[in-house]
């Protein structure tokens, strides 16, 4: 009698079809692109097929980021060039063989997030000034000359070059442009059928195509035989140099990598369909470092991820990483079997694509960005830099600037001295550290002896040397007189963070629902409306009482309409910096705008929009909207044909959002740097665009925008984050808020 053993099934290998069609889109842009790119560097032209191979297969399969792709890049273009010509091919294959070595070992100490700290602006700059060095060197490739070796020597010779262009090569590039531009734009049943053809295929597929058929004599590809092939060799050269190009290629190829991962992540989160597990960063750096170390050793270009074929991968619908793996197995069968193809494809149909992709990387979004949050300065010189000096000084010279950006912006400190009815104040905006002691003192010092006195903080930090610059002056006035009162813009008084009075959180500390780092003092759930208003007669009316009897005496004037959500955790006042009379404020479920003349048993909210604008004759109306919306969550949840109650009627002027939000025809709302959490907070930001159509319905609102005395603006608000948000005045991105836009406005 034999004991049975139970086996394990066999695994068999599957490949969905999502995965198998998006290869095949990703192959045929990755194709052109890694030609282009070789070009652009000097290198033989199948170095960029290699390392289109081995990024496919290597770095796919052993990669954190699935839907990653990773090849020959733009980013590397300029840095591999000049390797090229002064170190020649063979040491560039081992220097970057060393740098996968480099990146391998980085991958191992676990510091891939640290790459992430480098700020935006720096390393878009880096990206925008590689796209200029790129884009200045293909022009001339583009006219029918040759490009030289840096950037300034290109635009010394472009004047000649513009005055004596080779018609032939620029006729080819300018129709692989036209195409190139064309193709996404192409219209109708017949455009979307075409344009399943990636556009860089098409363009150079038609230039090639109309290059053979009118027998245009011109440089075309020239693949040599893979039997002589150069693969790597011993580097030789001085060790100093040697060891500053391993740096670079690993310093740039994995910023760019862990960036292009990140940015792949959000894209596979927004989009529809089957999750994907999130990048792993330590072990993408350990794919991008193993993939050099075999891309460098079979005689191919550095490689890193490439953004534009990886959107094009999550976009295409793959869901897993054997579509990167497959479309690598593609760029091999082409490799080998296509290059008679191959050899028909001009030259200057290549320069032309690859000039486009160089144009591209000066990103306007970008440049939009970073001058949103005051970081332009940063851009621009580390543009610069990399476009003239190279990649490496570039980008020491932007990391060395922006740490004297964030140094200045944390020593700048706003200080003023004003007296009003006897009361001297002096206000403090900014971050109170050692550095502005001597102008505080300079203003304190302003104040009259015996004089009554307030000073104002208004920043979320003060060092030790400024709290004793205080005190010390506080003291000092006191017993010459004289009152001071030291208060944050809120009112509350200010104590010392260590001393354990928790003044920051008044004058919220007597509600149950606060929490505080240590148990509140609080009273009975009966006393806490008396305990709140005891608190606000102590703390704040004195210091709002001669403006209050100043508006009760000429009314309100407010300067804006602020229609928000009912919930308890919106404080508006608070979140806007604004005080008695600066806001009039309507406040509903779920921020919603019902259209004028719809019947919905409330004409509270058109009759509050008619008195602001007519009467009131605000300037501005914003609509708010915040994180984790119970109305919205309502609205995802609710099943049809639910009893009609007060709330589901009500909740009925939220439709138009949920029905927006499914819709394609409308741009998906998205938040700077990031995209919605989830489908309650998509819900979230598209409501503020749907009620601000609503809003725009309202014929008060319609006559005061075409007056241009009224402006709409959306804002959403995290409630985890005490972040805003700032609707763009063109696209549905809601922009972060900095800490300094209020100061600076």
């Amino acid at each position: 009698m034999s004991a049975c053993v139970p086996t394990r099934p066999h695994k068999r290998f599957r490949i969905a079809g999502a995965d198998l069609s998006a290869s095949i889109a990703v192959f045929l842009i990755a194709l052109p692109l890694s030609l282009g790119i070789a070009l652009a560097t000097g290198a033989p032209l199948q170095a960029g097929l290699v390392a289109a191979a081995v990024g496919g297969l290597v770095a796919g399969r052993l990669g954190g980021a699935p839907l990653q792709v990773s090849g020959p890049a733009a980013g590397l273009t300029v840095v591999t060039a000049d390797l090229i010509q002064q170190y020649g091919w063979r040491t560039t294959c081992a220097i970057t063989v060393v740098a996968g070595l480099a990146q391998l070992g980085l991958s191992f100490l676990r510091v891939a997030r640290s790459a992430l700290v480098v700020s935006p602006a720096i390393v878009h700059g880096m990206l925008a000034g590689i796209g200029v060095t790129i884009a200045v060197a293909q022009l001339h490739i583009v006219l029918g000359g040759n490009p030289h070796s840096s950037v300034v020597d290109n635009l010394r010779e472009l004047p000649a070059q513009l005055a004596d262009p080779h018609p032939v090569a620029l006729s080819v590039s300018a129709l692989t442009l036209l195409v190139l531009l064309a193709w996404p734009r192409l219209r109708g049943s017949t455009g979307r059928a075409v344009r399943k053809v990636p556009a860089p295929l098409a363009a150079v597929a038609a230039a090639t195509a109309v290059a053979a058929a009118a027998g245009l004599r011109l440089p075309r590809v020239e693949l040599p035989s893979w039997q002589s092939h150069a693969l790597v060799g011993l580097p030789q050269g001085p060790a100093l140099g040697l060891i500053a190009a391993v740096l670079t290629i690993t310093l740039v190829g994995s910023v760019e990598s862990l960036l292009s991962a990140v940015a792949v992540d959000k894209l596979a989160t927004a989009r529809k369909g089957p999750p994907v597990p999130r990048a792993d960063l330590d072990r993408e750096l350990r794919g991008q470092g193993a993939a050099n170390v075999v891309s460098g050793a079979l005689g191919g270009l550095p490689i890193t991820g490439v953004a534009v074929r990886s959107a094009a991968n999550v976009n295409s619908g793959a869901v897993s990483r054997n579509s990167t793996m497959l479309h690598g197995l593609w760029i091999v069968i082409a490799a080998l079997l296509l290059v008679p193809v191959l050899d028909l494809i001009p030259l200057a149909a290549l320069a032309a694509l690859v000039m486009a992709v160089g144009v591209q990387m000066v990103s306007l979004t970008h440049i939009r960005t970073v001058t949103r949050h005051r970081e332009v300065l940063v851009y621009a010189v580390t543009t610069l830099s990399v476009a003239f000096l190279g990649v490496l000084e570039g980008v020491a010279i932007g990391v060395a600037l922006g740490v004297a950006v964030a140094l200045n912006r944390l020593a700048r400190t706003r200080i003023t001295h004003t007296e009003q009815h006897g009361i001297h104040q002096v206000r403090v905006r900014g971050q109170l550290t050692f550095l502005a002691v001597p102008r505080l003192s300079r203003s304190l010092h302003l104040v009259p002896h015996g004089c009554d006195a307030v000073v104002e903080l208004d920043g979320s930090f003060m060092d030790h040397a400024a709290y004793e610059t205080l005190q010390d002056w506080k003291e000092s006035h006191i017993a010459r007189g004289g009152t001071a009162e030291l208060t944050g813009r809120s009112g509350s008084r200010i104590a010392e963070p260590a001393s354990g009075s928790h003044t920051c959180c008044r004058p919220w500390t007597p509600w149950r629902n606060h929490r505080c780092d240590r148990p509140a003092e609080a009273p009975q759930r009966r006393h806490q409306l008396a305990s709140g208003i005891g608190a606000f007669q102590r703390d704040t009316a004195p210091l709002v009482r001669r403006e209050l009897a100043r508006l009760a005496i000429e009314g309100q004037r407010p300067s804006q309409l602020f229609l928000t959500c009912a919930d308890s955790r919106l404080v508006t006042s608070m979140i806007t910096s604004s005080g008695p009379g600066d806001l009039f404020v309507v406040r509903n479920v779920g921020n919603l705008v019902p259209l004028p003349g719809q019947e919905s048993g409330d004409d509270s909210v058109a009759a509050a929009i008619e008195y602001a604008v007519d009467i009131l004759k605000v300037e501005s109306i914003t609509i708010c909207g915040h994180s984790g919306c119970g109305a919205m969550q309502a609205l995802l949840s609710s099943p049809p044909g639910e009893d009609q109650t007060p709330l589901r009627r009500w909740l009925r002027h939220g439709v138009p959002s949920l029905e927006r939000m499914a819709s394609r025809s409308h741009s998906w709302a998205q938040i700077a740097g990031r995209e919605p959490a989830d489908a309650v907070e998509q819900l979230c930001l598209t409501n503020v665009l749907q009620q601000l159509e609503h809003l725009r319905s309202h014929p008060a609102v319609a006559h005061g925008l075409a007056q241009g005395s009224l402006q709409l603006h959306g804002m959403y608000f995290h409630v985890g984050e005490a972040q805003a948000y700032l609707l763009a005045d063109t696209d549905p991105l809601f922009d972060r808020v900095a800490p300094t836009a209020l100061e600076r406005a």
